[in-house]
């Protein structure tokens, strides 16, 4: 019974952080966009453009902050997600499409903040990117062409532009369906587990009135 109530619990908890997850995913692609009006991805230019949205244009610091909190608020909820998921067994068959697309878009999430920290064109940003290429660049085999890939040669407005293009049209695309998708998978889920709770519980009432029924034949006899 205490295995049954935990797993409902779980079960429970999962289907609510998919919904979390599902609307923040929203908030930040949403804001996004608003951003994306304002947003120049040029070096030079980039700092000066978020700085205007947030100094000058109507509610301009409103969007951008609630951007950066449903970003990393995502990213942290889905890492809970996986864990509730793993303590209450979700890595089962049955849960097969939940748990793996709840561990894609803690990928997908991961990346989006990993491909936005030099869209600011800020001091942090630019040297923190700078030294993560270098790890980058020492993956064997494919690391120089990665390097070559986000770059484009040297940290200039080509990577911007590159980097914009994968975080605005490839991963948040990505992150929204596969959102969408998780969402989809716990309730079905959900649904699915608690139709074979009331069957079970069917099939158990069913059972003791045929034993109480068996009883009672034999007292009369």
């Amino acid at each position: 019974m205490q295995n049954t109530e935990f797993d409902r619990v779980i079960r429970r908890i999962a289907t609510i952080l998919s919904v979390v997850i599902i609307t923040l995913s929203f908030i930040a692609a949403s804001t996004g966009i608003l951003l994306s009006f304002y947003y120049e991805p040029a070096a030079g230019r980039a700092y000066q453009s978020l700085k205007m949205i947030s100094e000058q244009v109507p509610y301009g610091w409103l969007f951008r902050k609630a951007h950066n909190i449903a970003g990393n608020a995502v990213i942290a909820i889905a890492l809970v997600q996986i864990v509730v998921m793993f303590l209450g067994r979700r890595y089962r068959k049955s849960w097969l499409a939940a748990w793996i697309s709840g561990i894609l878009f803690t990928l997908m999430a991961i990346g989006l903040s990993w491909t936005a920290m030099i869209l600011s064109w800020d001091q942090e940003g630019f040297w923190r990117f700078s030294i993560e290429l270098g790890t980058i660049e020492a993956i064997p085999l494919i690391g120089s062409q990665l390097r070559e890939i986000l770059t484009g040669g040297a940290i200039s407005t080509l990577t911007i532009q590159r980097l914009y293009t994968i975080h605005s049209y490839i991963l948040s695309l990505a992150a929204i369906i596969i959102s969408v998708v998780h969402l989809l998978s716990t309730l079905w889920q959900e649904k699915q587990m608690q139709r074979e709770e009331v069957n079970t519980e069917v099939s158990n009432s069913n059972s003791q009135q045929l034993i109480q029924g068996a009883g009672t034949s034999l007292a009369e006899s």
